[in-house]
């Protein structure tokens, strides 16, 4: 072991101004991934959104450049550019260069916001290469630019401002982020989109544009149904039991919004927001909503005696089953406890009381008042809990057979010499012969294969008793280790990465929508921490001269021939894993050196239940709108 070098003073290092966040900026923005990347997007978007809850804004600009990079613009009063008293330099520097100074931290110029810390401009800043912000304000447009968080010169005024005469007063932010703080510094135009139109929704009367010039397409959202518009747009493809419920109540300087709709599915789709940041974690005003819907449905369950026959209390995941939500609160700045930077839970203790008793007192009134509607959701979600006790009888009826619990790893899993979870990986494979190739090719200190056999069962509307029947999802779940429904520890999780490997033609892309479709419904876990993933097996093998290529895509194929358009070649396209050796499929697919892996991940979870839904659900007619929109962008493999 190496002499420790002195430990002293000198050893202290000091970090000034933004230095902190470029040498740790998953502290401020969660991770340097594409969902840390976004998260810049969202930071700037929302300086914009909270002039406009201020009453200061009407109109919020986001642009998604040509070059990558990105603007904000709002007609907002634009950020103060007069003398700081304190750091003797403009404002509005101040604000983009100094971490915690920002205009949120009393209630004098904004009662609620969706910043806290008051880091998000100076944050975004120092992650950027490159960042222009214009103000326009008492007549004038004033500028500065700024390059990795340092200033290239004061505050100046301008006459020729980059960003469009759109308003006489307001801010405009344009950044590309640093290239060298990120895995990728390319923007999902889709994940924007998402959040300007959620944004839209909580906001009404606030007009958002999205202008993606990449695409050339311009989209302009405006709604004056709130919440209730957003929970209809989920529901959009399903069948509703109601109309929307809506419920609005302040307690304690704390605005409680509440939107609820039920559908005949038997998923939940619960969505929150704080000061229109989306708390994608949950938190204590998610588990008001849970606590005071279960109360109230129970209540009323036991006022019209509906429970017959010994039938016990519903419980939460019965009352959830078919549910869509949407919990909105505004908490005023100074009170906000957020987990993290990030924003993602919200810790407030006192909220949950609030909307436990908003929620509660809101739902006995509306069951009240509308007796239909109060029943039909009472015989969904009474349905619901009949179908869990069977499917628990028949659940237990397959365990005390040994399906699950006690039995050894199946036979067809080649597992890995590895017993730590954080170092192993599970390769699902289709078919025997490229099950064979993986399992001679991989390296069996930390990577497992498991063969599975045709398709498996489309599990979007399937019970658990059936899920668990079914052969090859059972084999799979005993791999995993974790348990399922009721009996899910995620202690259990035997590897940190399971790779769904199938052939690159359409049955292989049926089979891993299958798969994906199972852990979404019945192992969300897996993919909501990141441990789901797609291999990328190559689609064309090429031989020149003595050299192999390999492609994986047709682009790719291409560039290469191009590259030696002297050189006599042959090119094998691969219709299967199974027609690759061992060694190939090492070296291509599997190999953690030279493979490509795609995380699954959800970054809207409304989308992807919407996507799910259509494409995996009973109902035809939306799952052939869904192709026939999309069949122009589609890749055929014919």
């Amino acid at each position: 072991m190496a002499k420790p070098t002195n430990y002293d003073a000198s050893a202290i290092q000091v970090l000034e101004g933004l230095e902190p966040v470029r040498k740790r900026p998953g502290m401020y923005i969660g991770s340097t991934d594409q969902k840390g990347l976004q998260h810049l997007v969202t930071e700037i978007i929302d300086n914009s959104v909270d002039e406009a809850l201020a009453g200061a804004a009407s109109h919020i600009w986001v642009i998604l450049h040509k070059d990558g990079s990105v603007s904000v613009q709002d007609d907002g009063r634009g950020i103060p550019v007069d003398m700081h008293p304190k750091a003797k330099v403009s404002a509005l520097q101040v604000t983009l260069t100094t971490l915690h100074a920002g205009g949120k931290f009393d209630e004098k110029a904004y009662k609620v916001s969706g910043g806290l810390h008051g880091v998000g401009a100076s944050v975004v800043n120092a992650l950027s290469d490159h960042l222009r912000v214009e103000v326009r304000r008492d007549s004038k447009i004033y500028f500065q630019e700024h390059k990795r968080g340092v200033p290239e010169g004061k505050v100046a005024t301008t006459d020729k401002p980059e960003s469009p005469n759109l308003s006489k007063t307001g801010t405009y932010v344009h950044f590309h982020p640093d290239p060298t703080m990120f895995t990728s510094v390319e923007f999902d135009p889709q994940t924007i989109e998402n959040s300007i139109r959620n944004r839209a929704y909580l906001i009404a009367g606030v007009h958002f544009y999205f202008t993606n010039e990449i695409s050339d397409i311009t989209k302009q959202y405006y709604f004056e149904g709130g919440i209730k518009s957003l929970v209809a747009h989920t529901n959009r493809d399903k069948k509703v039991l109601h109309d929307p419920i809506y419920i609005k109540k302040t307690a304690d300087h704390t605005d409680v919004e509440v939107a609820v709709q039920y559908n005949d599915s038997f998923s939940e789709m619960v969505t929150s927001f704080v000061n229109v940041v989306e708390t994608v974690d949950g938190g204590t005003h998610v588990t008001g909503f849970r606590i005071a819907l279960t109360r109230a449905i129970n209540d009323y369950a036991k006022k019209i005696g509906a429970f017959k026959n010994g039938e016990e209390s519903l419980t939460g995941d019965d009352v959830r089953e078919g549910l869509t939500a949407v919990i909105y609160v505004k908490i005023p700045t100074q009170a906000i406890q957020f987990e993290s930077q990030t924003k993602a839970k919200l810790n407030n203790p006192e909220v949950q009381g609030y909307v436990n008793a908003v929620v509660k007192e809101g739902l006995d009134t509306y069951f009240e008042e509308n007796p239909a509607d109060a029943r039909r959701i009472l015989e969904k979600v009474m349905l619901a809990a009949r179908a869990r006790l069977a499917a628990r009888a028949a659940k237990d009826a397959v365990l005390r057979k040994g399906a699950l619990e006690g039995m050894t790893l199946p036979g067809k899993l080649a597992d890995c010499q590895s017993r730590i979870a954080s170092e192993c990986e599970l390769y699902l494979v289709e078919g025997q012969s490229a099950g064979g190739s993986a399992k001679n090719g991989r390296d069996r200190k930390f990577q497992a294969i498991l063969p599975l056999r045709g398709k498996v069962l489309n599990t979007e509307r399937a019970q658990l008793d059936r899920v668990i029947a079914f052969e090859e999802l059972k084999i799979l779940t005993i791999a995993v280790g974790m348990g399922i429904g009721d009996t899910i520890n995620p202690e259990k999780l035997r590897y940190h990465r399971i790779i769904i490997m199938t052939d690159a033609d359409v049955d292989g892309s049926h089979i891993a929508c299958l798969l994906m479709t199972f852990f979404y419904r019945h192992l969300p876990y897996i993919v909501q921490n990141g441990h789901l993933y797609l291999a990328m097996p190559p689609l064309y093998k090429i031989d020149i001269a003595k050299q192999s290529f390999w492609a994986y895509s047709d682009e790719e194929r291409d560039a290469i021939l191009k590259a030696h358009p002297d050189s006599k070649f042959t090119i094998q396209r691969y219709k299967g894993l199974g027609e690759m050796n061992a060694t190939e499929l090492w070296d291509t697919t599997m190999n953690p050196e030279n493979r490509t892996l795609k995380k699954v991940e959800i970054s809207d979870a409304a989308h992807a239940d919407h996507v799910f839904s259509t494409l995996m659900g009973d109902d035809v007619p939306p799952r052939k709108k869904f192709i026939t929109t999309h069949a122009r962008s589609a890749n055929l493999d014919i």
